[in-house]
């Protein structure tokens, strides 16, 4: 059997997840996560976790929602973050067999306290990675302000996993004043994931920084879907714009448009739709594609979406060796770390 790393599944551990509801403004942003035992039980979790063996493992991230967007109180997102950060660290210490490791996360509405938690969370503790959302309250991400943040993320070698966030608050009309029947979620968390990445793309992070590492939830979003609409429709960039000179700023890339959109990872979490998994991994190629559960957001409370993603996977017409880059082996290379 073919050891598993989980690199994008979540977690509350407890003593963020009690702080968590003292301080968080909108409760209802976690009122789902209160009946998902899963997210913040380690009992409930491991004894879930059993069904897939000791090949499997999980790198641990924290749930939606971001953490910049729980209190208006800097000082208050600067203090969950560090206490976020330790805990994983502590669950990594007490848990090797189960968790290998875990993902930083970031006061990011204070641009300079992410930068030094991220040293911190690295160099003291350990963190593989960092998590970030695809916008900050929203604030695109690639306002200069995070640049430093990508910079630093970039000379550590800690590659960032991009996760949607987006609210029912965000309208699906002009007309409207909050998105009905979830399409927030549904349509919104992917195009939340393909704007940003379309933003990072255009404001040339590639040429600044050519060695930086994202990894997209979701397997790219739309992005392997629209394969055309990036290629041959974005080699047409700014015929379709009179107010600002795109064309101008597609002559200064250094690559075209399409093979910027090749430069990021992507993970296989797609709720176990084989069709999205083959697209996403002839887009990406089996270099590019992590595996990821998106664990415990699924019917079951937490082992479904791992069960249905590794029954898709394992039965991919792909050579053997490609399974294990997906399963294991890209995830050492991305993170550049041996996984016993």
């Amino acid at each position: 059997m073919s050891r598993k790393i989980d690199v994008f599944n979540h977690i509350f551990p407890k003593p963020f997840f009690e702080r968590l509801q003292e301080v968080i403004v909108n409760r209802g942003a976690i009122k789902r996560w209160l009946h998902i035992p899963f997210l913040y039980d380690l009992d409930v979790r491991f004894r879930m976790l059993d069904e897939f063996g000791p090949d499997y493992r999980q790198i641990l991230s924290l749930s939606a929602p971001p953490i910049e967007s729980i209190n208006p109180d800097r000082q208050v997102t600067i203090d969950l973050a560090t206490l976020a950060n330790d805990s994983m660290a502590d669950l990594v210490r007490l848990h090797p067999d189960r968790f290998p490791g875990f993902i930083a996360s970031l006061p990011l509405n204070d641009p300079d306290a992410s930068v030094a938690e991220l040293h911190r969370a690295v160099n003291t503790l350990g963190a593989l990675g960092v998590q970030v959302f695809s916008n900050v309250n929203g604030v695109a991400l690639d306002d200069e302000r995070y640049f430093p943040l990508f910079e630093t993320a970039d000379r550590l070698q800690c590659p960032l996993l991009l996760h949607p966030a987006r609210g029912a608050a965000f309208a699906d009309y002009a007309t409207e004043t909050k998105s009905k029947y979830e399409i927030w979620w549904t349509f919104g968390w992917p195009y939340e994931t393909s704007a940003a990445m379309q933003r990072l793309v255009f404001s040339r992070l590639f040429d600044r920084l050519p060695t930086i590492k994202i990894v997209v939830h979701h397997l790219g979003a739309m992005i392997p879907y629209f394969e055309g609409r990036i290629g041959y429709g974005l080699d047409q960039f700014g015929a379709r714009t009179a107010d600002e000179d795109y064309g101008a700023l597609l002559a200064s890339l250094e690559k075209r448009p399409y093979d910027y959109f090749k430069m990021f990872w992507a993970d296989t979490a797609v709720f176990g739709s084989r069709a999205a998994t083959e697209c996403g991994l002839t887009f990406f190629g089996p270099d590019r594609v992590v595996f990821a559960s998106d664990a415990p957001f699924d019917p079951e409370g937490g082992p479904m979406y791992i069960r249905e993603t590794i029954k898709v996977i394992d039965t991919l017409a792909i050579a053997e060796s490609d399974r294990d880059k997906i399963y294991w082996r890209n995830a050492e290379q991305l993170f550049h770390r041996t996984f016993q």
